[in-house]
């Protein structure tokens, strides 16, 4: 889905124009693949735009850019003022917010020690992730013969571009084989993830889905999934889930912020269920949009609300 571009650009503090945004060839980033990131929605409601789970988000980017020891200057506050100032400045009803921290300029070489570490926040609109119709009539999905990470290899609770090298094997796979998505398995052969979503499944009304342990990102919407199936009192288990259960359960759908909740109608030719979106796929889905649109009440504080008339850029 191509990118489209917006007036501003939040760098290390300041707000820059678009055509700005630039980094060097010999950038640490660009050898090494050293940069963490989010994709965060920002949602239009009857009160304005509303950016979902902002502060959720901004710990994980900490928290990955902890674990890579690229240190932030900017605190988790600052951040998340940072990207409701670039949606006002920007003057966006809804769209998508990419913060990036890189390694940028100054040294080559594995260590990457004294190279700087940039802080770069975009945002622009952003459609459906998986097709135009995916919500409501589901997708075709395989299961990859590319696995996860195993554990102590790359960290896959970190949100890193790396990390995203093994994803783009999964979803070229899929798609040059006639899918929408890929599913991966661990390094155990258990179910883990998409190359973008994490996965739930549905068998005999007990929505199911992998641990942490399976090499998945500890996913934001999963947590919302999670805590809209206490909300519903759906009975909820998270377990290894092999993968020929994949194939006989009732329900399947993927999770995340691009995706959102998106029933799958088949697995690797299998139809799963009746082979469209399934009642409890639906009821998470009439909820979790519900909380969005302002339809139902944002009981869990979800929404962070950015106040129009648009701030002056700096």
């Amino acid at each position: 889905m191509p990118v489209q571009k917006t007036d501003k650009i939040w760098h290390n503090g300041k707000f820059i124009d678009w055509d700005d945004a630039t980094i060097h060839i010999t950038a640490h980033v660009i050898s090494y693949g050293s940069a963490v990131f989010e994709g965060i929605r920002c949602y239009a409601t009857p009160q304005g735009p509303a950016i979902l789970r902002l502060p959720e988000h901004a710990q994980r980017l900490l928290n990955s850019s902890k674990i890579y020891r690229m240190e932030v200057r900017y605190s988790l506050e600052e951040l998340m003022q940072a990207m409701v100032e670039l949606v006002r400045v920007n003057k966006m009803p809804h769209c998508y917010i990419r913060p990036v921290v890189l390694r940028g300029y100054g040294v080559v070489g594995v260590d990457p020690s004294k190279t700087p570490i940039e802080v770069y926040i975009a945002c622009w609109p952003w459609g459906g992730y998986l097709g135009a119709d995916a919500l409501e009539k589901g997708v075709d999905v395989c299961v990859s013969s590319w696995n996860r990470m195993a554990p102590n290899t790359l960290p896959a609770m970190a949100k890193s571009a790396a990390n995203y090298m093994n994803s783009q094997l999964i979803k070229m796979e899929a798609i040059i084989n006639g899918y929408v998505e890929g599913i991966a398995l661990d390094d155990r052969g258990l179910v883990s993830e998409g190359s973008g979503e994490n996965i739930f499944i549905v068998r005999a009304g007990t929505v199911i889905t992998p641990p942490l342990a399976s090499s998945i990102l500890p996913g934001i919407t999963r947590d919302s999934v999670i805590t809209l199936c206490r909300d519903l009192e759906i009975p909820f288990q998270e377990r290894s889930i092999p993968r020929e259960e994949l194939y006989i359960s009732d329900e399947v759908f993927f999770v995340g912020t691009a995706t959102e909740i998106t029933p799958i109608r088949s697995i690797d030719r299998h139809v799963i269920g009746s082979g469209q979106r399934g009642p409890v796929t639906k009821t998470l889905q009439d909820e979790f949009f519900g909380i969005l649109q302002g339809k139902k009440a944002d009981r869990h504080g979800w929404l962070t609300l950015v106040k129009q008339p648009v701030a002056a850029a700096r």
